[in-house]
């Protein structure tokens, strides 16, 4: 593979080529987190305004495939209509995450459902249940969904039903999916799984930049309007991919390894698509161990990493990235044994269904928000939010 620092200095006035991003699917910046609102309706409630009072635009939410029909051709729509009522109600666009394909539609997946596995692709023959799935969410709420991203880390083993990552596979789990939702509701904008930055190339995963290229080699862009990517905080979020291969590091072990993956959209003609950072975040986990100890920061730096992360795609990825989507506001059931707990900027306390916010949301709800050509300022400490939340300004609003 090309080094970034040979890539750059071949076009020292865009190197990312932005200048081929024309009418992107998404203001950049757009803002969003990712939330956990199925369950509990009152929890869900709180986490809404949450989200308002941080000033995002946009909340990411899955939409599981085994909540929603259970039983092949049983079906619940409670928690999805009330999560897109309470989004509009809230003025907050979501993200709508495809996956979790239930047990009945993989038979001939080997193991069991969160043990063996975290998520498993449907078998051919319930490819059409799939389709069905991705058309009956499309169809019921068109035009009230802003985005899908279509399935998660799918060069992961664990996101892929035991077996071995196939980006042929998960190209045509992409096509059928598209189709469906694009009949449907065609304004929809459809986003491909971010891949998880890893540097296995083994039984256990598939390096992210290796799957990208085999997934242009099937033609998956076609399937899609952006490209989904995982931006998990290993360092300072200025260091870069060539900065970690001076230091015997991985490249893929940064911030900045979606340059990377940049420039292979680039080198497949595909500069004028644009970008969707789908995770962000840096760990705090303390736990030693834990495989994620070992870059964990404390929760101070984690505010400071985060802000700085926005601002430096603010500075130096627009417009070529638009959708940047940080993890997480938490799911109610997590305990300190979930590594998820340590990634999110709230944190689930024994005295309060619904927690309380970490150092990292009251910095990411007082920086300054940068959305196309408009510029929500930092908030000053003398900032006092107003009694009514849809009265906090977020980019894109027409605030």
């Amino acid at each position: 593979m090309v080094s970034l620092t040979a890539f750059l200095l071949t076009r020292p006035d865009d190197p990312f080529r932005a200048s081929t991003i024309v009418n992107p699917p998404f203001p950049s910046l757009t803002y969003s987190v990712q939330a956990f609102l199925w369950w509990d309706e009152n929890v869900a409630s709180v986490h809404m305004t949450w989200v308002r009072m941080m000033g995002f635009s946009h909340v990411k939410q899955i939409f599981a495939w085994n909540d929603m029909e259970p039983e092949e051709g049983v079906w619940s729509f409670v928690a999805a209509d009330r999560i897109v009522n309470d989004a509009e109600r809230y003025g907050l666009s979501l993200v709508v995450r495809l996956s979790d394909a239930p047990e009945w539609a993989h038979p001939g997946v080997e193991g069991t459902k969160g043990e063996e596995y975290i998520d498993a692709p449907p078998d051919a023959e319930y490819m059409d249940a799939w389709a069905n799935y991705c058309s009956t969410i499309a169809t019921r709420y068109r035009g009230r969904i802003n985005a899908y991203q279509l399935w998660n880390e799918p060069n992961l083993t664990r996101e892929w039903g035991n077996q071995p990552p196939n980006a042929v596979g998960f190209t045509e789990l992409l096509r059928v999916c598209s189709e469906a939702i694009r009949a449907a509701d065609p304004d929809a904008i459809l986003i491909s799984a971010g891949l998880s930055p890893t540097g296995n190339n083994d039984t256990s995963a598939i390096r992210d930049d290796l799957y990208l290229q085999a997934m242009y080699d099937a033609g998956f862009q076609q399937y899609i309007d952006v490209v989904g990517m995982h931006a998990p905080g290993y360092r300072a979020p200025e260091y870069g991919p060539d900065d970690a291969e001076r230091d015997d590091n991985g490249r893929w072990s940064t911030f900045r390894r979606i340059e990377d993956l940049r420039a292979i959209m680039i080198q497949n003609g595909d500069a004028a698509r644009q970008v969707a950072i789908l995770e962000v975040g840096w760990t705090t986990d303390p736990r030693e161990d834990s495989d994620y100890n070992w870059f964990a920061v404390t929760q101070e730096q984690q505010a400071d990493y985060l802000v700085r992360a926005y601002q430096y795609a603010y500075e130096h990825w627009r417009p070529w990235v638009g959708l940047m989507s940080s993890i997480y506001i938490a799911d109610p059931a997590w305990t300190p044994d979930d590594e998820e707990f340590w990634w999110a900027i709230t944190e689930n306390v024994d005295w309060s269904p619904d927690g309380m916010p970490r150092p990292a949301f009251y910095a990411l709800a007082n920086m300054a928000k940068y959305c196309g050509d408009e510029t929500i300022p930092a908030r000053g400490s003398d900032y006092q939010l107003p009694v009514d939340t849809l009265q906090i300004p977020i980019c894109g609003a027409g605030n």
